[in-house]
């Protein structure tokens, strides 16, 4: 059985398909419950407002029709320390019954290659600390992990509070 493999951007008719490995990720995270986001304010974000990016990875055996398998959202930031804008990988997930195949593997090289093109000074993401198989995949990589940095977040409320409170 000939397996073939290829990774493309999302179009905008597949926000369902966005949205659908959004909350697999999520479920897999523990934190289904935490999202939010609809098919119309991603569609605006990725899609029109093009604030962020998607790719697909899909396979597709002896010449059958290609299905996706795994997804990536990534945008850019900026650092000032490097002077260049950077590559930010907010979601990577990969369907849990073709994780093993080189699939997660081959959507960072794609990004990797995204931020070369572009000029990027590097390529950044966050992972949850008790998520060990993703973390010895990252470091197999060469990924360096930031131990010495803690994430801040204020979160849609917390923004309006802070605001009030000046």
């Amino acid at each position: 059985m000939a397996t073939q493999f290829r990774i493309r951007p999302a179009q905008e008719h597949e926000v369902a398909d966005v949205v659908r490995f959004i909350r697999l990720l999520a479920e897999y995270e523990k934190m289904l419950d935490e999202v939010a986001a609809t098919d119309e304010e991603i569609r605006q974000s990725v899609f029109v407002r093009h604030e962020a990016e998607v790719v697909f990875a899909e396979e597709a055996e002896d010449g059958g029709e290609f299905m996706k398998v795994g997804f990536a959202l990534f945008f850019h930031n900026f650092s000032t320390f490097v002077g260049h804008k950077g590559l930010y990988l907010e979601d990577l997930f990969v369907l849990p019954e073709k994780r093993g195949r080189g699939y997660g593997k081959a959507l960072l090289k794609h990004l990797a290659s995204i931020a070369i093109e572009r000029g990027c000074g590097r390529m950044e993401w966050v992972c949850l600390d008790w998520n060990k198989p993703s973390i010895d995949f990252y470091k197999s990589i060469g990924a360096v992990p930031m131990d010495e940095w803690t994430i801040y977040r204020l979160d849609e409320n917390a923004l309006h509070d802070f605001l009030r409170k000046l």
